[in-house]
């Protein structure tokens, strides 16, 4: 790695390397689709990229979405995903936190993740209980969906959160 890894909003043209990286970095599961989907349509979506020179080396997407009461004022985190030779360097937390900071300066207010509570939890993130997932999770994942509040009055919106279609396929909600 460089001296210096560059984090920035990802262009177009960066497609490529990171469909690449989602392949590298998860050979067992195909986000690849997913990821294209969502940076290629006409979807809200925060596009953060961690880069060793012009290779990408950590990928971060955030989906904002909408619900009853208010337009564009909840995201969802994820994918993510960094190189397996960058990984436990603070690249993806890197990634989390400033895709946090970015989404509050645009008037989101909430974020919501499906993953590891441990490692999520460091960002503020605790298990979602009132705010449901598009489609059911097995019982083992109930504390892995999660929210975290970016403003302290956030409200919390209830019952199941409405996604935009790249996100409501059952496949991607279960093991």
């Amino acid at each position: 790695m460089t001296d210096d890894p560059t984090l920035r909003e990802t262009r177009p043209r960066d497609l490529p390397e990171i469909l690449g990286l989602y392949s590298e970095a998860f050979p067992d599961e195909n986000l690849v689709p997913l990821v294209r989907e969502l940076m290629t349509g006409d979807r809200d979506v925060l596009s953060l990229g961690t880069f060793d020179g012009d290779a990408p080396a950590g990928h971060v997407l955030f989906t904002l979405f909408g619900t009853a009461e208010r337009d564009r004022e909840t995201a969802l985190l994820g994918p993510m995903a960094v190189a397996p030779r960058f990984q436990r360097l603070g690249l993806g937390s890197g990634l989390v936190r400033a895709g946090l900071e970015r989404l509050k300066d645009r008037g989101v207010e909430r974020v919501f993740v499906l993953g590891d509570p441990a490692w999520y939890g460091r960002f503020g993130f605790a298990p979602e209980r009132r705010a449901k997932p598009p489609f059911p999770l097995p019982d083992a994942w109930s504390d892995a969906w999660q929210s975290a509040p970016l403003v302290s009055d956030a409200p919390l919106p209830e019952g199941q959160i409405s996604l935009p279609e790249p996100w409501m396929r059952p496949a991607l909600w279960s093991p």
